[in-house]
């Protein structure tokens, strides 16, 4: 695990936990949480989406699956603070992708869960500024709850998603009833974890919309092994 929990602002924000053991591996998944996680939740589900990977590889055991860090930030709050948090993290995740890129050098993919995609949202931005194109091999939204136009070519993120040399992917679904009414009551737009980017909108280079509404059954079930939609998503990024 990476966390920033009571890390934000201080010289360094993120902290390493855990054990890590994947030296034969060929790159990593980054999984950033959503909404609601305490650290408990934010293992939890880092560890599900590896036996997600485990379940769509064709991996006999977890361990044999791509290794999967979990991205730890204090979600565990009201939706307004929640936001701001989430834009708070974006400076020290670029931190940490842009070190681990310099020191590893192996490829990560960046995985975003609900009000995770904000933080890999502006985590993109960051990397845009720095001019760090090398720091992520992907970065896919799932259940993303941002809004719809702001992965449009002239949107929040659209011009970092052009800009960072990554391939981003939205993995939507419509049975995402969270996003449907929860997300569109409280933030007042349309989340695009629900039904993608606007026809009326431009795609940024690099941007692909993937509607997995037959194969995700809920707003918690994108990368559970068997129920989700982690199988296009390994066929996509050439991962396993």
């Amino acid at each position: 695990m990476v966390t920033t929990r009571g890390r934000l602002g201080a010289d360094d924000s993120t902290e390493r936990g855990g054990s890590w053991e994947f030296d034969g591996a060929d790159g990593v998944v980054l999984f950033v949480h959503g909404l609601g996680a305490d650290p408990e939740s934010a293992r939890d589900q880092a560890y599900t989406a590896r036996l997600g990977l485990a379940a769509a590889t064709g991996a006999a055991e977890a361990s044999d699956a791509p290794p999967v860090i979990g991205y730890s930030w204090a979600s565990d709050v009201d939706w307004g603070p929640a936001k701001r948090t989430a834009d708070a993290n974006a400076v020290p995740l670029a931190d940490w992708l842009a070190a681990w890129a310099d020191g590893d050098g192996r490829p990560v993919h960046l995985f975003a869960h609900s009000l995770g995609a904000r933080v890999a949202g502006g985590t993109l931005r960051e990397l845009a500024d720095r001019g760090r194109t090398d720091a992520l091999a992907s970065a896919s939204l799932f259940g993303g709850a941002i809004p719809d136009e702001s992965v449009a070519g002239d949107g929040r993120y659209g011009s970092a998603i052009g800009a960072v040399g990554a391939p981003v992917f939205n993995f939507h679904s419509r049975n995402d009833r969270v996003l449907g009414w929860a997300y569109r009551a409280s933030d007042r737009t349309r989340a695009v974890g629900h039904g993608g980017i606007p026809d009326s909108a431009t795609a940024p280079a690099g941007y692909a919309d993937v509607d997995v509404t037959d194969s995700v059954a809920d707003h918690y079930s994108y990368v559970e092994p068997g129920d989700g939609c982690l199988p296009r998503a390994v066929d996509r990024l050439g991962i396993g």
